[in-house]
């Protein structure tokens, strides 16, 4: 029997929750055919006997159809379990990655009411904001969401893709739960100046695609010629060509020290994930993605991974090498703001 995670508090005056969440995208958006209602409940159903409690979603995924796909088990869950969920980014219905910003007030209005609706609950746990719209100003998309903790509709805030910069101005505003971003062995831009902000702010980070949406565990080497059309990692420079080439070749120590530890490749990267919250002074709960209940297993199991100094300086030099940026276009990140 798997032994249960820990737990910690999400941020000064935030929920609790395991100290590692499941991202839930994946399950029906943007990596290929997504997997039956059936699969899906037998994943959430693993992840909440191992104590992960935090699962995120957003109003972009799927449409619509990744919150409604979780809903019957976050309703027959409810007081056990953190719901997150995003606004903000709005897509062409005619291509679902040509994308564009709103965090306008009446925008809010209409999302949470939406998100709700799909839920099936009358509360939102965690609300992040999704992507930052330069043309409005972040007090002003904070206040309108301070708005809906005064009506109970959202219990905490939480913004995604923020520099550290404009956490600041946001958390002046009202406090600010949780920010979300990528963070992995191989993306580590926000240790720039979100990470640095958040800890002094007592945010707590919420890291997406702490495996490199699946290339860190080697399952695969090039999304163009072995990912399915519609996956969404064939679009990211990354993962395509001879970057994505020159990155595996980066994946050796990770591999290295899997092997010598008796663990799995993905294990030691989410564990060194895990273990920025000890040596950078803030709570981090990365949210990995997956269909299968067994991944779901494997990935808490790294919870309880500690990696040594040594190991620790091995695959610091990571990062820095690795080819291609994170999106095709980065002006929606942290980084192209910064």
């Amino acid at each position: 029997m798997a032994e249960k995670i820990a737990s910690v508090e999400l941020g000064n005056g935030g929920p609790r929750v395991g100290v590692q969440g499941l991202g839930c995208m994946g399950m029906s958006w943007a990596y290929g055919p997504g997997s039956d209602a059936a699969q899906t409940r037998g994943t959430l159903e693993r992840a909440l006997e191992l104590g992960v409690t935090l699962y995120d979603t957003a109003d972009v995924y799927g449409a619509g159809e990744n919150e409604k796909l979780i809903a019957p088990f976050i309703q027959a869950h409810r007081d056990e379990v953190v719901l997150a969920t995003k606004f903000a980014i709005i897509t062409d219905p005619s291509d679902p990655y040509k994308r564009g910003i709103r965090n306008d007030r009446p925008y809010i209005r209409q999302a949470i009411e939406a998100s709700l609706e799909r839920l099936g609950v009358e509360t939102i746990d965690l609300y992040y904001m999704h992507r930052r719209d330069v043309h409005v100003p972040i007090e002003e998309t904070v206040g309108a969401m301070a708005e809906l903790i005064t009506e109970g509709k959202v219990k905490h805030l939480g913004l995604s893709e923020v520099t550290g910069e404009e956490l600041r101005a946001a958390h002046a505003v009202h406090p600010i739960a949780a920010v979300q971003s990528e963070w992995s062995l191989f993306s580590r831009d926000v240790e720039a100046g979100v990470v640095p902000a958040a800890a002094e702010l007592g945010v707590g980070f919420v890291p997406y695609s702490p495996l490199g949406r699946g290339f860190l565990t080697g399952s695969f080497v090039s999304a163009d010629k072995e990912l399915t059309e519609d996956d969404f990692r064939r679009t990211q420079p990354r993962f395509t060509g001879d970057n994505a080439a020159a990155n595996a070749e980066l994946l050796a120590p990770v591999r290295e020290i899997a092997e010598a530890r008796g663990v799995t490749p993905g294990q030691v990267a989410l564990a060194w994930v895990q273990q920025q919250a000890e040596l950078r002074g803030l709570a981090v709960v990365p949210i990995p993605g997956t269909r299968r209940a067994a991944r779901v297993t494997e990935n808490t199991a790294a919870t309880f991974l500690r990696l040594t100094a040594e190991e620790l300086s091995r695959l610091d030099p990571i990062a820095s090498r690795v080819a291609g940026d994170r999106y095709a276009d980065m002006a929606f990140t942290s980084a192209g703001r910064e």
